[in-house]
């Protein structure tokens, strides 16, 4: 089987667990990673849809213009699409957006105009206005205007929720998305609640936008925009395809939280994804009293964290907004660790069954355990010492006859600049447990390689 054509690759994206990010919720948490669409994100789903839309009502002739105000993810799915079928793309969007974005718009043939952030809707500055402005000047050219375009939604009420429906086998009790033009919470939420009228629709906000205010008081409060840096999510107008009857209840994520899980997301999932998605996760841990341990629950994963190489991804940029601590932590080094693998040897073995095991594992030191609890302690110096002083007897005695005093136990989040005062010339390793429970040996080795 093959597709004619790189649109036919669009939808029935994969759901995958999330563990560690998500072990303090005590529900089945469950990632709808977006990132396999060929525009990698999410917005593919609708670009396609408004594209065909407007193709059957004759608002683009062959040929013609695509015009679009985007944060790039949209304007990806549409160039893709343009592309394929044979249109112009022009894009306008802001000047917060990543160069990766603005890049790879240009990759796919787009022309694209970057445009002031700090500037009202309606000024003829902003990204909006311009693409208005620009549809109007420009012969056979089109504003898809995916903030008020009803295609936007259906395409999710079209693919997206059947998809979890299906995948969770109509088992999901809770929905969390990042809302934007509000087109895929909306769309999926409205599939969803005719599904079961039970799920709830969880939104993710930001500071600086005005939806969680609007949505518990009905009020449109300018007091509350103010600029942000997260992408994808948040506005300072109310887009058409935002249903707010169909959303349960939001949540506002900090421009720090939303980065900081993003980064967590890779290290620690392996799941690369966007701003957004980051922000869609912290949401996620933030309500976590909302959620019982029968719980299913699914967290849309718009977009791919390429297009944030040089922003979240990037220690300075994080550094710079004080996302990113300048001191690593234990964390950084259990991270950074190419072996992650951990060795021990029970009491009762004996010290050359021990002084093999390092040999053959290329280790200096190692934990002496009682079954599960840690003991004492050994190092490669040591038993070798024990084995030159007795060469021909006694190598048969247990390990807990010659072993050290245990390894010091600290806590993932401890600073490296306080990990001193326990790894020294007597002790060279300390034993740290991440997230997920499983123990890592620390040696001087491994914290000069993370520095």
């Amino acid at each position: 089987m093959y597709h004619k054509n790189i649109l036919g690759t669009i939808g029935n994206t994969p759901m995958v667990q999330l563990n560690k990010v998500a072990a303090e919720v005590d529900a089945t948490v469950l990632a709808k990673v977006e990132t396999f669409n060929p525009g990698n994100s999410i917005k593919d789903r609708m670009a396609l849809k408004m594209l065909e839309d407007a193709e059957k009502r004759g608002d683009l002739l062959p040929g013609g213009t695509i015009i679009e105000c985007t944060s790039g993810n949209t304007g990806m799915g549409l160039a893709i699409a343009g592309a394929v079928k044979g249109y112009h793309s022009i894009f306008t969007t802001s000047d917060k957006q990543s160069k990766e974005k603005i890049d790879l718009l240009k990759a796919v043939g787009a022309e694209v105009i970057v445009c002031p952030t700090n500037v009202e809707a309606d000024d003829p500055r902003s990204y909006y206005s311009v693409a208005e402005r620009l549809s109007k000047e420009i012969p056979n050219s089109f504003w898809f205007n995916q903030y008020d375009n009803l295609s936007n939604r259906l395409a999710h009420y079209e693919s997206t929720g059947p998809e979890i429906w299906e995948q969770t086998e109509g088992k999901i009790t809770h929905l969390v998305v990042g809302v934007g033009t509000g087109g895929t919470i909306s769309g999926t939420a409205k599939y969803l609640k005719e599904q079961n009228p039970n799920i709830q629709i969880l939104g993710i906000d930001t500071y600086g936008s005005v939806f969680k205010k609007y949505h518990e008081t009905g009020e449109f409060d300018e007091k509350e925009i103010y600029p942000y840096i997260t992408e994808g999510i948040g506005e300072d107008i109310l887009p058409k395809n935002v249903d707010f009857k169909l959303i349960d209840h939001f949540e506002k994520v900090s421009d720090k939280d939303g980065a900081v899980m993003t980064r967590r997301l890779a290290r620690e999932e392996g799941i690369l994804v966007g701003y957004s998605c980051g922000s869609a996760a912290a949401g996620l841990v933030q309500m976590k009293e909302k959620f019982k341990k029968d719980d299913v629950v699914v967290v849309i994963f718009h977009d791919h964290g390429s297009r944030y190489v040089g922003k979240i991804f990037n220690d300075e940029w994080m550094r710079e907004r004080g996302f990113l601590e300048d001191e690593l932590r234990v964390r950084d080094v259990i991270a950074k660790k190419s072996d992650k693998q951990f060795f021990s040897v029970q009491k009762t073995e004996s010290v050359r069954q021990a002084f093999n095991l390092m040999k053959e594992n290329d280790i200096s030191q190692m934990p002496v355990m009682d079954k599960e609890d840690m003991v004492g302690a050994v190092t490669e110096s040591a038993v070798l010492s024990y084995l030159l002083e007795n060469p021909m007897h006694n190598t048969e005695k247990s390990i807990e006859e010659v072993m050290l005093a245990p390894f010091p136990m600290v806590k993932e989040d401890l600073l490296l600049s306080q990990l001193g005062r326990y790894i020294t010339k007597e002790t060279p390793a300390v034993l740290a447990e991440d997230r997920a429970g499983i123990k890592h040996i620390l040696t001087k080795y491994d914290i000069i390689q993370t520095i």
